[in-house]
């Protein structure tokens, strides 16, 4: 391992994310470190109620199919994997991953799960008073709703782990880019306090996290950012230097491409202060990063920088928040969108007269008005087929299906030539937030071996 200089991939963005690019880049990336990235703000929320339903599960639902592909390669190049995947679940997680090791043979497999970041005992009996985020509620008005309570944990409460000789390390919440800054600590020995280079670490995560935004993915614009051969997309690595600041690049022959342009946008993507952007190990400070093209899909990143970091920890709550009753019922042909509108009207009084006017509502035509709303002008020329949707939030489950049922209705109670009816019922799982002292949250490391201890 070239102590001056670290390469660490990204093998996930999201939950759901493509497998092939992680392969390539644990079988062609050359990597020190391959991070899967699979937590969003409510992911957790929802995999927390799935456990609390089946006890054994609770993470990633791709965790196994993720493993399976690219454990070999990552054992053989000598490539430690560290994961988010373990949602509510992480010591499941853990022996999954071992599970899918000895399935394999990799015996000598090892893995390190960080615990710690469910809070919900602690906020349960000691912080009914914190207030919500941009909320003028408390905790105590969510507390009856409350599903989950999970603290964002930095990357400090992953250096136990990597100190370990664990080749796979799984977190349940931890900061997205804290899964990046900890090997860099753990790697160049970056102190804690030292918050020029953890603002730097922070950036280098914030711009892989995302996975193939930063190579093409939800960049491309035809005929005026056109992007390579997306069929075969690759997922971005970074080489970073022992000062923090980072070449970003992918896989040579992979498709995408990496440019201060893509590189600019996800830079950019979810930040509201780039001066402050608040993560538990450091306050990182963006707002001098320079990107320079230094070559055919590499872009140098310098320029980061960071100040002392807060004394509070965010953590986010998983609360139900009623019902979805939705119906989608299509139409074609001349007059289509006039067929299309007098359903929605329809429906829409047929629910008021049964004492729903009053919920939240859409009632869209798809293709006309369902993303800009009714405001969004007249097309100019009448489309030759529309969907109707409607949907409802509402308190009960009985209420959702009510409505449901109601555009299904429409087959024979509607205008001429309605089909392709689809219904849903959905429970509606919401997200919110509180800032809790740092003090009350206490990480801690469990090592497993591929015999199950």
């Amino acid at each position: 391992m070239d102590k001056q200089t670290l390469r660490i991939g990204v093998g996930a963005g999201y939950a759901g994310d493509r497998i092939p690019p992680a392969v390539a880049l644990a079988e062609k990336g050359q990597l020190d470190y391959l991070v899967f990235e699979c937590l969003a703000e409510r992911t957790i929320a929802l995999a927390q109620l799935e456990r609390s339903q089946q006890p054994e599960l609770g993470f990633d639902p791709m965790l196994a199919a993720r493993m399976r592909a690219v454990l070999p390669a990552c054992i053989r190049q000598g490539t430690r994997i560290i994961s988010n995947m373990g949602a509510a679940n992480a010591l499941q997680a853990g022996h999954a991953v071992l599970a899918v090791a000895r399935e394999l043979g990799l015996h000598q497999v090892k893995v390190a799960v960080v615990l710690g970041d469910d809070v919900l005992t602690q906020l349960g009996t000691n912080g009914l008073s914190l207030p919500i985020l941009e909320s003028a509620q408390t905790l105590a008005d969510l507390q009856p709703r409350l599903i989950s309570a999970n603290a964002y944990l930095g990357a400090e409460a992953l250096l136990a782990a990597l100190q370990s000789d664990a080749q796979v390390i799984i977190t349940g919440r931890v900061a997205d880019p804290a899964l990046f800054l900890a090997p860099l600590m753990h790697h160049f020995g970056w102190a804690a306090d030292d918050w020029t280079r953890l603002g730097k670490g922070v950036l280098v995560g914030h711009l892989l996290e995302c996975a193939a935004q930063i190579t093409g993915g939800y960049f491309a614009d035809p005929g005026f950012k056109d992007v390579p051969d997306m069929v075969n997309l690759g997922f971005p690595l970074a080489e970073v230097t022992a000062s923090g600041d980072a070449v970003i690049t992918k896989v040579a022959g992979s498709g995408g491409c990496v440019t201060v342009a893509t590189c600019t946008e996800q830079l950019l993507y979810e930040i509201e202060n780039p001066a402050r952007y608040l993560q538990p190990d450091v306050v990182a400070d963006f707002s001098h990063v320079q990107l320079v093209q230094t070559g055919p899909d590499r872009v140098q990143v310098t320029g980061g920088n960071g100040h002392a970091r807060t004394d509070t920890l965010k953590v986010t709550l998983g609360y139900r928040d009623g019902f979805i009753g939705e119906g989608q019922m299509s139409y074609a042909g001349p007059g289509a969108q006039s067929r299309g509108q007098l359903a929605l009207d329809l429906v829409r009084q047929r629910l008021a007269g049964a004492d729903y006017a009053h919920f939240e509502s859409r009632y869209d035509l798809i293709g006309v008005n369902a993303i800009f709303g009714p405001d969004s002008g007249q097309a100019k020329a009448e489309p030759t087929e529309v969907r109707a949707r409607v949907a409802l939030r509402v308190p009960t489950l009985q209420q959702a299906q009510h409505v449901a049922h109601e555009v299904e209705a429409l087959y024979t109670n509607g205008p001429a030539g309605g089909g392709g009816a689809t219904r849903s019922v959905r429970e509606v799982i919401a997200a919110a937030a509180v800032l809790m002292p740092r003090s009350a949250v206490q990480p801690s490391t469990v090592l497993l071996n591929a015999e199950g201890h």
